[in-house]
């Protein structure tokens, strides 16, 4: 199992938001560089980056500072926030990001997500944010009622190398990872299942590892780390014991 350490840029830092709300925000580095550098120093291979004004704007927002990141480090580095056209993915590819998640554009807009799977095979990801298991779009400000569920199977169909699943009620909070609806989403569909949100101790990082058998291949984590609540070093042996 993975543990991918968070990157979440809003206004050029790097901050963590408590359940998704941009207006209640700590920042954590006022240089994103230095936040991926650190935790490379850590041993992360793969960073998870969220342009959070871009997932709000409806366009990538940061671009200066992910090509930073992707220039000065040698890590594989997954982008998602604002990618909602071909041409926006195309142009976070170029810059040197691994692979995309794609959110709010692969619920409204199935032929760009088929598309984009298509061209770029394996590159592109599905992040589904669920808010009481349905599926919250736009930098969750937009809430729909379609269960996550539904949604991955229907990403899946269209050729999503991996989901992404966010529960927007523990984002933030270290109040522990929802096990359950992780396990449910990942029976549901065969491609692979990144957990995210309410990471807390090294305990959630061990009960993930527990289902990694039912198709969970990582963990997403932020606030955990940010705080100190457990090194990345220990999250990292947690999972290789």
């Amino acid at each position: 199992m993975q543990i991918i350490p968070a990157i979440d840029l809003k206004d050029g830092r790097c901050v963590r938001l408590y359940q998704g709300d941009m207006d209640k925000e700590t920042v954590f580095y006022e240089s994103p560089l230095d936040a991926a550098r650190h935790w490379v120093e850590q041993g992360a291979t793969l960073l998870h980056v969220v342009d959070l004004n871009g997932a709000v704007e409806g366009h990538p927002v940061h671009k200066t500072e992910v090509a930073a990141i992707c220039t000065a480090l040698d890590v594989w580095v997954e982008l998602g926030g604002g990618l909602r056209s071909m041409q926006t993915i195309e142009e976070a590819l170029a810059t040197g990001i691994h692979r995309v998640v794609v959110g709010t554009a692969a619920y409204e807009n199935r032929e760009l997500l088929r598309s984009a799977c298509a061209k770029w095979p394996g590159k592109v990801i599905v992040g589904i944010d669920s808010r009481e298991g349905r599926v919250a779009l736009r930098g969750w400000k937009r809430d729909t009622s379609m269960d996550g569920v539904e949604l991955a199977k229907r990403c899946e169909e269209d050729g999503a190398s991996r989901i992404i699943y966010t529960d927007i009620s523990r984002d933030g909070t270290q109040s522990g990872v929802s096990i359950e609806e992780i396990r449910r989403l990942a029976r549901a569909v065969k491609i692979p299942v990144i957990a995210s949100g309410g990471v807390a101790a090294l305990n959630d990082i061990r009960r993930l590892k527990e289902i990694e058998g039912e198709g969970v291949e990582g963990v997403i984590v932020g606030r955990a780390l940010y705080a100190g609540a457990f090194t990345l070093r220990e999250a990292i042996e947690a999972v290789s014991q």
